[in-house]
């Protein structure tokens, strides 16, 4: 789905097909703006999408699990420039760190205090019947089946 259509939805229904809010969306492609002035310095050939479309396909990967093949053919591009368009989506992304999560120690460092619920969950044998010979429905001894 192209962004031109996607532009003219409600704020509600972007975020349910985005996944995103649309402030965020906008700091992306802020984001994803820059980096392409940084990129484009050196010049090259125009790309067939623009920065908001492409962000809405690496959006669609990550969110809906669409393979490369999938999301090309929906965009009318190859396979391998999707490819290519998606992996520079999210190094930029992460290279300017904006979006990025907190790394593992966080939680040692924050002076918010964590309320621990431990459930037990060891295994216990399961009580069945035991089997016994005068419960069991013998059967045909005979060859002829």
């Amino acid at each position: 789905m192209k962004y031109e259509k996607i532009s003219e939805y409600s704020n509600t229904q972007f975020r349910r097909i985005t996944g995103v809010k649309r402030t965020t969306f906008d700091k992306m492609v802020e984001i994803l703006q820059k980096g392409y002035a940084e990129k484009q310095r050196r010049r090259g050939r125009k790309p067939k999408l623009s920065i908001e479309d492409l962000l809405l396909a690496t959006l669609e990967y990550l969110r809906e699990y669409r393979t490369y093949a999938h999301i090309a053919a929906s965009y009318g591009i190859a396979e391998s420039n999707i490819y290519r368009g998606i992996k520079w989506v999210e190094d930029t992304q992460v290279r300017d760190g904006t979006f990025s999560l907190p790394g593992r120690k966080a939680p040692l460092t924050s002076d918010m205090e964590y309320e621990v619920v431990l459930i037990d969950a060891t295994e216990s044998p399961i009580e069945r019947p035991k089997k016994s010979k005068s419960g069991t429905i013998p059967g045909r001894k005979s060859g002829i089946h």
